[in-house]
């Protein structure tokens, strides 16, 4: 025999329960002056309830009086923050929406600081006060049942402690599994009114928004369990982890970008070690497929604020990757998220929680991803210095990988110079002018730092390459950066006295910032250094350095490179000067020349099997190479 569920109808609950049915002037004329009224968060907001309270004021203007409204991620419809309402209500956020920017910033609200997994305790306690919670809610079930839906967040918190609940029940609200229930008899009144729920707009990715997430997603690994954050760069982050496998989830916001990942089978929660084989969140914000995905569907769990965002609960996953954006960070680390200078724009959000919790994490890591520029190109996002009244949402020690659209810094264990070189190399071309000499005043990096301005110093990514030698070592070949000077300095010093005299011709031993720079400040129009490199970014070990320099006369370039000691004989050099080579030819050079001590047989077997046309000429101890490309 089998089980026929059906939902109930309004009709039948309000012969059920006929008081919480009641007018909706009945209903507001409970709400007293001074209340603490809480409203549902992000696209979960009751809109309908909204509008029928402010209508319900403006009909009765001395109904209530100062009453305080707590509304977090307010997207859509926000008519008690007008100041017409000014006596009536008091708008409090602890995340600010693009519709009570304003009125927060000219004073007319407030903002409450503060990181979301730390809300529902406050709730919980009464130093939040709630006397009235409005939510939205899908119709009950069989046993009563009405789930918050799309929007458990903070949301059960106020429910579980508001005086009195207001909910709309929505048909369009999709019911989702988890803390989401409440019951019928723990509601105070129920207003039905199905209406579309709220929609963010689709993403549209450019040319920025995909390099920043095709640099992402390089480090993003099959089987790591992923947090990405709110906005157009997470979604293109998103789009670019269609190649991966085994994906888990663990979130605040459960978007577009996820639910298509778990619909393709990429995210599958399978080597998760907390809730496998499900993917966890507090809430959702996307479009209408979306909340569809999530109805009734027991691989989706939404859970309080309080757990989600829990950095102990977030440390539990191995190999947890938090995936979130900032405002402005400095040449330092120091991170926002919140404001820009004094001016509040957003909040700290998730923002904390998850940076923090993945840290904790076995094998986790923390992204930051940010566009390098603001308002069309005129604002650099990499700042000499946050400004004296910005929030420091993330402090120099919370900041691993920073992304912009110019590649990958790594900022943990780094001094405050070399932090600053490598945010410098990933700032926007136009800007980094402007941060050398910042930087200078600051006295940060060294006072005499060269840098090469325009498409000269422009780092050419498109040249980076993975080669595997004759004896299967595996390796990057990419083009030094500016920022790579302690990289080339732990390399130099690691050559013994007879590779740096085959390399310099010289008896000198020492590598200073002045040497150094001749290696890391080039023009790569007329000049390249190639770095082999194995490991990942945080972990890179320099093995060799190769590069040429064109004589503009011959149309050809002298070329040199070399291996430390303890990586030799394993077919580095050979794939180096492979490289070198095809990099020459591309630029249309004809050929190599060289300098090779007579003793130093490796270095002139390696030249030898470069498949050039070559000549050499002994003088002094020394070869004279030609080597003409064929």
């Amino acid at each position: 025999m089998g089980f026929v569920s059906k939902m109930k109808s309004p009709e039948y609950w309000e012969k059920l329960y006929p008081e919480k049915f009641a007018d909706e002037e009945a209903i507001f004329s409970h709400i007293r002056r001074g209340d603490h009224i809480f409203v549902a968060s992000g696209c979960g907001e009751p809109q309908y309830l909204i509008r029928a309270l402010v209508q319900y004021v403006e009909s009765h203007p001395k109904a209530f009086f100062d009453a305080e409204i707590i509304h977090v991620y307010s997207f859509g419809i926000a008519p008690y923050a007008d100041p017409k309402f000014v006596r009536n209500f008091r708008h409090n956020s602890f995340f600010i929406g693009n519709n009570t920017r304003e009125p927060v910033n000219q004073g007319m609200a407030d903002y409450t600081p503060i990181s979301l997994s730390d809300v529902p305790a406050l709730i919980r306690s009464g130093s939040v006060r709630i006397d009235v919670a409005l939510v939205q809610t899908t119709l009950p079930d069989d046993h009563g049942y009405m789930s918050l839906g799309i929007s458990v967040d903070m949301v059960k918190a106020a429910t579980d402690s508001a005086s009195m609940i207001i909910a709309q029940a929505n048909a369009n609200m999709p019911r989702v599994h988890g803390d989401s229930f409440i019951h019928i008899r723990d509601v105070n009144f129920i207003i039905p009114h199905d209406e579309p729920l709220l929609e963010l707009p689709e993403t549209t990715f450019n040319e920025t928004t995909k390099r920043i997430g095709n640099y992402v997603a390089r480090l993003v690994q099959d089987g790591d369990t992923i947090q990405v954050g709110y906005g157009g760069l997470p979604n293109a982050v998103m789009a670019n982890l269609y190649g991966k496998k085994h994906l888990g989830v663990h979130t605040e916001l459960l978007s577009d970008g996820l639910v298509e990942l778990i619909k393709a089978g990429v995210i599958d929660n399978s080597r998760k070690n907390l809730n496998p084989g499900k993917s966890v969140a507090a809430f959702s914000m996307g479009k209408k497929d979306t909340y569809a995905f999530l109805d009734d569907n027991p691989s989706i769990l939404f859970r309080t604020i309080d757990y989600t965002n829990n950095p102990l609960t977030i440390a539990q996953h191995n190999n947890m990757v938090a995936i979130n954006s900032a405002l402005e960070i400095d040449l330092t680390g120091q991170a926002t998220s919140e404001s820009l200078g004094g001016r509040f724009y957003s909040g700290i959000g998730g923002h904390q929680d998850f940076m923090r919790g993945a840290l904790l994490s076995k094998g986790g890591r923390t992204i930051l991803a940010i566009k390098s520029t603001a308002i069309n190109d005129t604002v650099s996002r990499i700042v000499p210095s946050l400004n004296e009244a910005a929030g420091i949402t993330l402090n120099r020690g919370d900041v691993r990988y920073v992304v912009t659209e110019y590649g990958i810094a790594y900022l943990h264990g780094k001094n405050v110079r070399e932090r600053a070189m490598s945010l410098i190399s990933i700032a926007h071309p136009n800007f980094r002018p402007w941060l050398i000499e910042e930087a200078k005043k600051r006295g940060i990096i060294f006072r005499d730092q060269a840098f090469i301005p325009g498409k000269r110093g422009e780092y050419p990514e498109n040249l980076e390459t993975h080669r595997t030698t004759k004896t299967g070592l595996q390796l990057l070949f990419r083009p030094v950066k500016i920022s790579d000077e302690p990289l080339l300095k732990d390399f130099f010093y690691s050559l013994s006295d007879r590779s740096l005299n085959r390399r310099f011709f010289s008896l000198r031993m020492d590598m200073p910032h002045e040497r150094l720079q001749e290696f890391v400040v080039i023009d790569y129009t007329r000049e390249m250094v190639i770095l082999a490199v194995v490991g990942a970014d945080d972990k890179e070990l320099l093995v060799g350095v190769g590069q040429y320099s064109i004589e503009e006369g011959s149309h050809t370039a002298e070329v040199a490179f070399a291996v430390r000691d303890d990586w030799q004989n394993r077919g580095i050099g050979q794939e180096m000067l492979s490289n070198l080579t095809y990099l020459a030819r591309r630029e249309g050079l004809l050929g190599f020349t060289a300098e090779v001590l007579i003793e130093n047989r490796p270095m002139l077997h390696v030249f030898e099997k470069g498949g050039f046309d070559l000549q050499k000429k002994g003088e002094d101890g020394v070869y004279d190479l030609k080597m003409a490309f064929r």
